[in-house]
């Protein structure tokens, strides 16, 4: 049976990369699976990036390319999704390169476990064009990884091979999201569905630059504590895990207030404080273990 259309649906936001957007294209034309179609979400760029990506759109009409006004990072992922009709979403961050046979090995999991609905494995990091060895807590994995995504999310964008009925079920990247984007997604999606792993680098990741997101935000558990406190009311959590993101939400809550005393920095301090009220009284009227 022939396909209409691509299987996957590959989308690269990106912003000002004109000098990396070459390496991220070139890894997904490498790819020994071929069933796909690759959006590039222009999100404003300034520099040459578009014209780099049409040079590569004119020889292969499998790479299309979206412009838009600067919206953020998880506008343009949205963008990609709501524009492609492939039947699973690969993402791929515009200073990363995949490796030859990324898609090949995940469609390779989800043929020998069908249930899977998304899929993510191992990374090689680079800082500073240097092979940089991960601590041993990022460490990853594959099954039930909700609890553990809740302190440290080890799930890279870059990795992740998503079915497309799963943004149904549980939204889209939180667009008043300026950073953890991700972080809250995954975790949406952690909650309801176990993930598939594949044990060897499926990419490289390249960190250290200076216009990354998380270099310039720097109190970053700010936007993980509003991601967690919606989490909170997740109906698909067991009693175990909803006190787990309870105690999280209040030890991230009082060490940025903390912060935000020493500081003078006020401008989250009610906020945080209201969460924080609201989740002790959650976890007071949770039946008692």
């Amino acid at each position: 049976m022939i396909e209409s259309g691509p299987k996957i649906s590959i989308i690269i936001p990106t912003f000002n990369r004109g000098k990396w957007i070459v390496r991220a294209i070139e890894s997904v034309l490498d790819q020994s699976y071929r069933n796909w179609d690759l959006w590039v979400i222009d999100d404003g760029s300034t520099d040459q990036t578009s014209e780099i990506v049409m040079s590569y759109a004119s020889k292969d009409d499998r790479v299309r390319l979206w412009t838009q006004e600067n919206l953020g990072v998880s506008a343009a992922r949205n963008k990609g999704i709501q524009q492609s009709q492939g039947e699973w979403l690969a993402f791929l961050d515009s200073d990363d390169r995949w490796l030859p046979y990324k898609l090949q090995r995940q469609m390779l999991e989800i043929e020998m476990s069908p249930d899977l609905k998304w899929v993510h494995g191992e990374e090689i990091w680079f800082r500073h064009n240097q092979i940089f060895n991960p601590k041993k807590i990022h460490k990853k994995s594959g099954g039930r990884q909700f609890t553990r995504s809740v302190d440290l999310c080890c799930i890279s964008p870059s990795t992740v091979l998503i079915h497309r009925s799963v943004f149904s079920l549980v939204g889209y990247f939180r667009e008043d999201f300026p950073v953890c984007e991700d972080y809250d997604l995954w975790l949406k999606i952690a909650a309801r569905f176990e993930i598939g792993f594949v044990e060897e680098p499926l990419i490289h990741k390249f960190g250290g630059h200076a216009d990354q997101l998380s270099q310039r935000f720097k109190a970053m558990d700010y936007w993980r504590v509003k991601s967690l406190f919606d989490v909170l009311f997740l109906k698909e959590l067991d009693e175990e895990e909803r006190r787990y993101v309870a105690d999280s939400i209040i030890k991230r809550c009082e060490i940025l207030l903390k912060g935000y005393r020493k500081h003078q920095n006020l401008l989250h301090f009610d906020e945080v404080q209201r969460i924080l009220l609201n989740t002790q009284s959650f976890l007071n009227d949770l039946p008692q273990i």
